[in-house]
């Protein structure tokens, strides 16, 4: 954590001071602030959080981490199924997510016969797993058909709750060449299982152009539809003369046969429902209320169930994504016919094929996008939320992966939820906790720490470097990718693992947590980590500067903000992200000068042009007059990009275009509003509307999220980027200054590592700006609260001190001390004007330690594939290095314990100095112990310790633990897999420091 003061309250004060409150002693909540409070205004006193801040300390189940939990089939044992429940409880984590996925196992391994999905078997280890939970105070989540997405084996591609494609046939005919016979047959064949097409159009058209590269493009007035002209499945029409070759067209509707992913699961085979209709959602809730769905499951849903979950929309086809009502729901919601059309909106392997010559076909083309979205959410989501409801359950959704509004679906669902494989940036995941802000919801799920290529083998860094990204991003409930069942037909040591080996024997995703892991022996405090950050980021309501108005509400994307992205974030702003539909949401009101103040508080709106498909400029008409409404009552609004010549989203009439064009010239006429004609333009048409962000720093990789909650502020800062891989992370060392919502606030930093909360009184302030010094290590992060005096349940410290030479300033338990490196005559300010001074007397020269005695436990196949063997192998060491370059070691993982003894002379121990262990570089996580005792304070993105209470003149015994990845050993058990993976370097590499530390109280 960033080292500010040392007065702090421990988990066990903390839950003191919650008693004590209980009991009446400290002085009762006074009724929260609004969050609309204007800032400046004074905190009522008495607003101390005891009750709350406890939950910070020793948080609860419901805040913790999950993990996906990938079953094979209903193939498991029901003692083992509950043992793993225990494992998950004991290690820390909040629940798990029950999923049938399997990409390891072979095909025909698995017995869909007597263990299939959904069967006796995997019922009643789903009710043993629920009585578990229920036990044990976690929450477990089911997903709702076999792996993804949703499918149930009671249909078959030609019921009508199956998924459906549009294919087509295409003939080129020369002018005035005849076709006589069959129409056009489907360009691509049907997938296994449909055995029936129907003919829906038969239409041909004159070729305009036909370019070597791009599509071809056709005189829409050339148009002429023969499908009353097929006789028996023929049509007999002749091309006109003239010098332009035409094109016949035949479009079929068939089932588009798919699979649930990663099969078999059930016998019938599970085909993937329609998740455009209400038969296809109605077929999976009456498949769970038939078949799975008990009396005694019901009970068990409703007391230890969490969610229904579905992953990402994956509707996979060669052809085109359709569904049996879509020319009429089409016609309904956009008001002209979809049939004539249809050649722009066919795709083959994902690729349009056909232009018209004399419109803006890509208007088409997201209108019937569109119509899917929408039908997608009223005939998919909303019901099974519904049917969640009924069961006591919430409804979590990755509700992405086709051109969808998935803003607006976001807040459909209960929990939206995203994942860090996909994101290609943190406005990714921005995108869909904007949908979940603007609707009132709280919580963002993401389906975290998943690697390409990295299966045993992801270290603690690499995941704690993904969840500070996904944190700033909004998220706020990670669910690790995953916790596999133990054993499976054909796995091999160390267990069956979902997705290694994949599919031709790659090395997969990682990562298959769980005992077989040597760092799981330290992820109690990776989940404790996380769960405590995880409270504070579900604290309140979000509170951002800016919102992107977009076009389209599409996820994963890796589009951007203009200049925000990449020049905002680093230096301290922050945004969202709505779209038109987000605007008619209830909360999409003007109040206090923040649009939406409960569901994102923004200062001002920058209107995009369209950055997905065109890049022109366009609104429909009610988000048009909505924006212009909003500048009249004073929202600064700033028009990106060309609005000169605006238009209506989509294939609009000449009436709503003009329309669309008159209010954005009100618009750009309105003095809230400023133009922006490119990137460098957003920050000064910011600037003339007098917005300003709420934290300001210099250039960095400093990224956070502010969450208000009864006029306290939360700030999680972290030390984070994308690709650090690429483009290395350096450590933070700067001031940075926020905005709190009441003037007489004071700082506090929360350690999500120990559960400690530190006062500070090293900051400055203006107003309701007050400014602090951030030191991050890469990955790291803290979390700094502005909020009452007596908001952690007892007086934080009067002293302000805003100028110092020390390093670092604390409070102490009588006044006010310096922090130093060096010895030597320091001095402070305080915000009274005062100063004083503190000497710091020498102090003795820091010691390297470079000789230990290395125990290792060498973890090795045993004598089952779950059974892993220990041989402890010991090794002296004269100098660190890593395992790898140790003879003996090479090939090792598991968990290595370095011994050393260190005397130490009497000027180590004083009142006036402290002592820091520094570790240098360790891969992958550490645990210390000084003279036998356990160090529970550390952070594992900072290999630094404070062993002050722990060492003492005379000799010392150091132990650091090492608990390294499983790869160096697979990479010999299993070269065929592994052997592609390079050896990892794992251990205590240093070098490794006992350095002093200076102390002076300040008078």
């Amino acid at each position: 954590m960033a080292t500010f003061n040392d007065l702090s309250l421990s988990r066990r004060q903390l839950l003191g001071y919650s008693a004590a409150a209980a009991a009446g002693v400290l002085v009762a909540n006074a009724a929260p602030q609004s969050a609309g409070a204007a800032v400046g205004s004074v905190l009522p006193a008495g607003t101390g959080n005891a009750f709350g801040i406890s939950e910070f300390a020793d948080p609860a189940t419901s805040v913790a981490p999950k993990f996906r939990w990938w079953w094979p089939n209903g193939q498991v044992e029901v003692d083992e199924i509950v043992r793993e429940v225990d494992q998950v409880a004991d290690a820390g984590f909040g629940g798990l997510e029950i999923a049938d996925v399997h990409h390891s196992v072979a095909s025909g391994d698995l017995d869909v016969d007597g263990f299939p999905w959904g069967g006796d078997r995997w019922c009643e280890a789903v009710e043993a797993a629920l009585a578990q939970a229920k036990r044990r105070d976690i929450r477990l989540d089911i997903t709702l058909g076999p792996s993804w997405p949703a499918a149930v084996p009671t249909i078959t591609p030609q019921h009508e709750a199956a998924l459906t494609e549009l294919v087509h046939g295409v003939v080129e005919l020369a002018p005035g060449q005849a076709h006589r016979g069959a129409v056009p047959a489907p360009a691509i064949g049907a997938e296994h299982g449909v055995t029936e097409t129907l003919l829906l159009s038969v239409q041909a058209f004159e070729i305009v152009t036909k370019p070597a590269k791009g599509n071809i493009v056709l005189k829409r007035a050339s148009g002429v539809d023969l499908t009353d002209a097929v006789v028996d499945g023929a049509v007999d029409w002749t091309a006109p003369a003239g010098t332009a070759s035409w094109v016949l067209f035949a479009f079929w509707r068939r089932g588009s046969g798919q699979l649930a992913e990663g099969g078999a699961h059930t016998n019938p085979t599970s085909y993937v429902v329609d998740h455009f209709s209400s038969a296809g959602a109605q077929a999976v809730i009456d498949f769970w209320e038939s078949e799975i769905i008990s009396a005694r499951m019901s009970k068990l849903l409703a007391e230890a169930g969490g969610a229904f979950f579905e992953d990402s929309l994956e509707i996979e086809t060669e052809a085109t994504i359709w569904t049996r009502r879509l020319p009429e729901e089409f016609s309904a919601r956009q008001g002209y016919e979809l049939t004539p059309f249809l050649p722009v909106v066919i795709e083959l392997k994902e690729k349009y094929l056909y232009d018209f010559d004399d419109i803006v076909t890509t208007r088409v083309r997201d209108d019937f996008n569109q119509v899917l979205s929408d039908l997608y959410s009223e005939h998919h989501l909303v019901p099974f939320r519904d049917w969640a409801h009924s069961h006591g359950l919430e409804y979590r959704v990755q509700a992405y992966g086709l051109e969808q509004d998935s803003i607006d679906q976001a807040g459909i669902v209960d929990i939206p939820e995203t994942e860090s494989l996909g994101a290609k940036n943190v406005d990714d995941y921005r995108v869909l906790a904007s949908g979940r802000d603007i609707a009132g919801h709280t919580i963002l799920s993401c389906e975290s720490a998943a690697y390409l290529g990295k299966s045993y083998s992801a270290t603690i860094t690499e995941v704690l470097t993904t969840h500070g990204e996904m944190f700033a991003g909004g998220v706020n409930q990670s669910v690790l990718h995953g916790f596999p069942y133990a054993s499976a037909p054909g796995a091999g040591w160390p267990g069956f693992a979902a997705f290694s080996p994949y599919y031709n024997n790659s090395v997969g995703y990682s990562e298959a947590w769980g005992p077989r892991m040597p760092v799981w022996a330290h992820l109690p405090d990776v989940a404790a980590y996380l769960a405590r950050t995880q409270w504070v980021l579900r604290a309140g309501r979000p509170r951002y500067d800016l919102v992107f108005l977009r076009q389209k509400g599409w996820a994963q994307t890796g589009i951007g903000a203009p200049w925000a992205t990449a020049s905002g974030i680093p230096v301290g702003w922050t945004h969202g992200f709505l779209t038109g539909s987000s605007l008619e949401r209830e909360g999409a009101v003007l109040a206090g000068g923040r649009l939406a103040p409960e569901g994102g508080a923004y200062k001002a709106v920058i209107v995009d042009i369209d950055r997905f498909r065109g890049n022109e400029a366009t609104l429909t008409v009610a988000t048009a007059e909505r924006l212009l409404d909003f500048a009249d009552a004073g929202l600064p609004i700033v028009l990106f990009g060309d609005w000169s010549k605006p238009a209506a989203i989509g294939f609009r009439s000449a009436e709503q275009n003009a329309r669309v064009a008159e209010v954005v010239a009100a618009l750009r006429n309105s003095p809230s509003v400023a133009l922006a004609p490119a990137n460098a333009d957003i920050p000064i048409a910011l600037a003339s509307l007098g917005v300003a962000p709420d934290v300001d720093h210099e250039t960095s990789n400093l990224k956070h999220i502010r969450r208000v909650d009864g006029g306290v502020d939360y700030y999680y800062l972290v030390n984070a980027k994308h690709n650090p891989a690429k483009d290395k992370l350096v450590p933070i060392d700067h001031d940075v200054v926020l905005t709190a919502e009441h003037a007489d606030s004071v700082p506090y930093e929360l350690d999500a590592w120990s559960g400690e909360v530190r006062p500070l009184v090293a900051y400055r302030r203006d107003g309701a700006r007050v400014t602090v010094r951030v030191r991050l290590q890469p990955a790291q992060s803290t979390v700094i609260v502005l909020a009452p005096r007596d908001w952690a349940g007892r007086q934080a410290p009067s002293e302000q001190v805003v100028e110092t030479d020390a390093r670092s300033v604390r409070a102490a338990k009588q006044g006010i001390e310096l922090v130093t490196d060096a010895p030597g005559r320091f001095s402070v300010r305080f915000a009274d004007g005062r100063t004083a001074t503190a000497t710091v007397k020498a102090l003795p020269a820091p010691i390297e330690l470079t000789s230990w005695t290395l125990s290792v436990e060498d973890w090795q196949p045993g004598a089952s594939p779950t059974v892993t063997a220990k041989p402890v192998v010991e090794v002296p060491l004269s100098g660190l290095a890593p395992w790898s370059a140790i003879p003996g070691l090479a090939d090792t993982s598991g968990i290595g314990r370095y011994t050393t003894r260190v005397k130490l002379g009497s000027d180590w121990k004083t009142s006036g100095a402290g002592i820091r262990l520094e570790l240098g570089r360790v891969v992958d996580t550490f645990r210390v112990r000084v003279n036998g005792k356990l160090v529970e304070d550390r952070d594992l993105t900072d290999p630094t310790v404070d062993i002050s209470e722990f060492a003492h003149p005379g000799n010392n015994t150091i132990e650091v633990e090492v608990a390294s990845t499983l790869i160096n050993r697979l990479r010999v058990v299993n070269p065929t897999v592994y052997g592609v993976v390079k050896r990892a370097d794992y251990g205590l590499l240093g070098p490794v420091v006992i350095r002093p530390y200076g102390v002076a109280e300040v008078r």
